[in-house]
C-alpha cells in the first residue's frame, strides 16, 4: 500500500463547500500512522496529521470532544459527514458540498456475525431499513454523537471500511476512537504539539470551547456546519 506524502494532503477549515471563496486550506507537515495498523483487517486504522500552522478558532472552527469513557450504548443522535461519493462506483464523482447522514451504532456481537474480521478497535454504524451510509472518499471522516439531549458533540468513530456503500441493513465500519485516547495524547506530547484546545497557541482570545450545536440538521435540512471543524486526529 502506498501512503500519501504530507505535501499531497490539505486540510479544509471553516466551510461546507469546496468551491467557497472563503475556503481556508492548511498544509500538512507530518503524517503519523499507528505502528500496529494491519492492512489485512484494517485494525488500528488511524493516523495523526500535523498541520503547518496553528488554527484560530471562531464560530465556524471549533474543536470536537474526544470520548473519554468506554461504552457504546451511551451514544445517541449520531451523524456522519463527508465529501465522498453518493454511491459506489469507480467512475462516480466526488462531492463539492459537505453531505451528512444520521447513524445508529449497532451491537458489536451482531455486527461481528456479518463481518468476521471485526476487531474490538472497531464499531459498526448504519440506519435500519435505510441506505444512509458513508462511501468512497469519506474515509477518515468523523462519526459524531451526543449523549442523549446534551449539546456537546463527541468524535466517536472514524470512517474506515465497509461492504460497498449505501446498502440497506448493512452497516459501515468505523475505528473506535475511545480506544486511542492514550495513543493520541502520547503522540502529541512526543511531537511537542498541544493535546487540549485551550493549549493551542493559535486559538482565539476567548478560551477555546467544545463543539456545540442546538441539534444536527435533519436529512435534507440546512448544510451541516460542525464537522469541517478541527478534528481530534488532526493536530498542528
Amino acid at each position: 500500500m502506498i501512503h500519501p506524502r504530507p505535501t499531497e494532503l490539505r486540510v479544509v477549515l471553516g466551510t461546507n463547500s469546496l468551491t467557497s471563496p472563503s475556503l481556508e486550506i492548511e498544509g500538512v507537515t507530518t503524517i503519523i500512522l499507528h505502528k500496529d495498523f494491519q492492512r489485512v483487517n484494517m485494525d488500528n486504522d488511524i493516523a495523526l496529521l500535523m498541520l503547518d500552522k496553528p488554527i484560530t478558532f471562531n464560530e465556524l472552527k471549533q474543536p470536537i470532544c474526544l470520548p473519554m469513557q468506554p461504552g457504546l450504548s451511551k451514544w445517541h443522535n449520531c451523524w456522519v459527514a463527508g465529501w465522498g461519493q453518493v454511491k459506489s462506483g469507480l467512475n462516480e464523482a466526488m462531492e463539492t458540498e459537505l453531505l451528512k447522514a444520521p447513524m445508529t451504532i449497532m451491537n458489536w456481537d451482531t455486527c461481528f456475525k456479518e463481518f468476521p474480521k471485526l476487531t474490538k478497535n472497531m464499531l459498526c454504524a448504519g440506519y435500519e431499513n435505510e441506505s444512509y451510509d458513508s462511501c468512497q472518499g469519506d474515509s477518515g471522516g468523523a462519526l459524531a454523537c451526543t449523549q442523549g439531549s446534551g449539546k456537546k458533540w463527541y468524535h466517536v468513530g472514524i470512517i474506515s471500511w465497509g461492504r460497498s456503500c449505501g446498502l440497506k441493513n448493512t452497516p459501515g465500519i468505523y475505528t473506535l476512537l475511545e480506544n486511542y485516547h492514550s495513543w493520541i495524547k502520547k503522540v502529541t506530547e512526543l511531537e511537542g504539539r498541544p493535546f487540549r484546545a485551550e493549549q493551542m497557541v493559535g486559538s482565539s482570545k476567548e478560551k477555546a470551547k467544545v463543539s456545540r450545536a442546538s441539534e444536527f440538521p435533519k436529512p435534507g435540512g440546512p448544510t451541516l456546519w460542525l464537522l469541517p471543524c478541527l478534528l481530534p486526529y488532526v493536530t498542528f
